[in-house]
């Protein structure tokens, strides 16, 4: 059954604190993945609106582009909005009988795109929520993360890991568990109140202004692992255990476990691929830390993005002051503890 109301879908963007990379096949095929991620106040929308002609429009306000369609007609034949036409494609062929349906989708969300953030993974989360609800059908939160990963990963061959997928649609602080059969876990990380506002009273992100290129990083790190680079696998171990480590310090309320953690992933994982970092990332971290920061690490597969810095509260203007030369955007990180949502208005 469809609608002719409008539904809004939304899931929150992530910060991946410990773990990141260990989410990504061949890796965690072969020795598992660990990772620990919270989500923020950053989202990613979908939009459908019902149409009067018998027209299917997808747009992303994010990168200005829109494609439409007759019934029965195919889309363009480019690369333009190509999760979007797979993602459509998938849910009229499984949920309405492969046959069209005269609507607008619309994409969008609150950072750019390369930020390393999850972005992508979370806006496919949130059009499969939209479609289900225009079908009304409802399936679990594992089914909803998995099939996203699948359609990104499998259907469209975009290379990365699971986690992003798990976090938009779960939302909270979460130790992920990703198993050698492709199974996967998310257990929640309960904090007391007064963790997570020092936490947000500590925590500094910075966007680079970079949009980096997470393909050809994440390419490297899997070609690192079907080689069987040591270096590179064992840092990958390194990573791994480093998120059983950021687990137990959220729990216990241990910031200087916090700190160590965050300092100890920035290591190992500048060791996973080239180009996670350069001489300008590093420059921007090593500002930071000399106008008193005690830690930092990029969020996501690295080499542009967002920096995640932990400031004790007496230098948090002179490390703002000092970003500053850098032209980026400095924000506040504020968490949220909800996953995807969905609704209809009139």
């Amino acid at each position: 059954m469809t609608t002719k109301k409008i539904i809004r879908a939304r899931a929150p963007l992530r910060l991946g604190l410990a773990g990141g990379g260990t989410d990504v096949s061949p890796y965690c095929d072969q020795f598992g993945g660990l990772v620990v991620n919270a989500s923020i106040d950053r989202y990613a929308y979908t939009i459908i609106r019902p149409l009067d002609e018998n027209k299917v429009r997808l747009v992303s306000r994010d990168h200005n582009i829109q494609i439409e369609k007759n019934f029965n007609k195919l889309f363009p034949d480019n690369e333009f909005l190509f999760l979007h036409k797979v993602v459509y494609e998938y849910m009229i062929k499984n949920y309405n009988e492969n046959k069209d349906i005269n609507i607008e989708c619309n994409t969008f969300c609150d950072a750019p795109p390369g930020s390393g953030l999850g972005s992508s993974s979370t806006v496919v989360v949130t059009m499969i929520m939209a479609f289900l609800k225009y079908f009304n059908i409802q399936i679990e939160k594992y089914d909803i993360a998995n099939l996203a990963y699948e359609i990104e990963r499998n259907y469209c061959k975009f290379k990365g890991g699971k986690q992003d997928h798990y976090s938009a649609v779960f939302g909270g602080f979460n130790y992920m568990e990703f198993f050698k059969d492709g199974n996967v876990k998310v257990n929640p990380i309960e904090l007391d109140n007064w963790v997570l506002s020092e936490l947000e009273a500590s925590l500094l992100l910075f966007y680079t202004g970079i949009s980096r290129d997470s393909n050809s990083i994440i390419s490297e790190q899997i070609k690192n692992v079907e080689l069987n680079n040591i270096e590179s696998i064992q840092s990958m171990h390194l990573i791994k255990q480093e998120a059983n480590f950021m687990k137990d310090y959220l729990i216990n309320a241990n910031f200087l476990g916090f700190i160590d953690s965050l300092q100890i992933g920035w290591q190992n994982k500048k060791k996973i691929a080239k180009n996670i970092t350069n001489e300008h990332l590093d420059f921007i971290y090593e500002s930071a830390i000399s106008a008193g920061a005690l830690a930092g690490k990029i969020s996501g597969a690295g080499g542009g993005g967002f920096f995640i810095f932990f400031v004790p509260a007496e230098n948090r203007m002179k490390v703002i002051r000092k970003l500053d030369q850098f032209k980026g955007q400095i924000s506040n990180c504020n968490f949220t503890l909800k996953g995807a949502e969905v609704w209809e208005i009139e």
